[in-house]
């Protein structure tokens, strides 16, 4: 991997902590360039572990051993603090409000490599998540553009395998958000839950106009990933 140091002074000591998450964004601003800009600028009090650019090259910001201050307010399965449990990633992406786009190929084979170092290196990590996952309420990255089903293949995350049952079964759930909350959610706002994980694990929504509608297949992967029917796992 091609990685380049680019520290950034925003970031403090983890309080004991160990880092249970990996957690993945868009940088979110016009230029690639923009965004490592503010990530290392001490007054705007943001930073993450790593960003990774359009053409893949890497940059280190903080040390895995400190907390970065990527997350923000955010929480998943009742734990908050998630900056002090989590490494984080930037992946360069003008994102929803300056033009979402795909990624390119070799950004994502060097997000992959990236992330597939961390989790060898880390053992506790327990979730890959988006940032949407754990502040629902206020992000969308990296958004439904993200090919989180690819990653889980090659072992960088989960993703839901639905059989027949899990949809038969799927369609009786009646509560999708008690449901939405039971695998980790949380937003004051039930239907940022639900377009979250649809980010997340039924990007079909958003190319068919279902989402934020708890459609048959977005019932039939909540409940295959409540019940442990998985690609992959860490």
């Amino acid at each position: 991997m091609n990685i380049i140091q680019k520290p950034s002074p925003n970031f403090d000591g983890r309080d004991g902590e160990e880092v249970t998450f990996l957690i993945l964004h868009y940088t979110g601003m016009e230029t690639g360039q923009g965004a490592l800009d503010r990530l290392c600028c001490e007054e705007a009090q943001v930073s993450a572990h790593y960003t990774v650019d359009e053409d893949g090259t890497i940059y280190h910001h903080v040390e895995e051993s400190k907390r970065a201050w990527h997350a923000g307010i955010s929480s998943w399965r009742g734990q908050e603090s998630i900056n002090a449990k989590s490494i984080g990633i930037e992946i360069v992406n003008p994102g929803h409000e300056f033009g979402y786009r795909e990624f390119p190929p070799v950004q994502l084979k060097a997000v992959k490599a990236l992330c597939l170092d961390i989790l060898s290196r880390h053992k506790s990590i327990e979730d890959v998540l988006a940032h949407s996952d754990v502040a629902p309420d206020r992000k969308q990255d990296p958004g439904e553009l993200f090919p989180w089903k690819d990653f889980a293949e090659e072992g960088v995350g989960i993703w839901p395998e639905i059989s027949e049952e899990d949809v038969l079964k799927g369609a009786l759930i009646r509560d999708i958000t008690q449901g939405l909350r039971r695998v980790g959610y949380e937003a004051s706002k039930p239907q940022n839950m639900l377009l979250a994980f649809q980010r997340h694990y039924v990007p079909e929504a958003f190319q068919e106009g279902t989402e934020g509608i708890a459609c048959s297949l977005t019932k039939a992967r909540l409940y295959a990933l409540q019940s442990g029917h998985l690609i992959s796992s860490q």
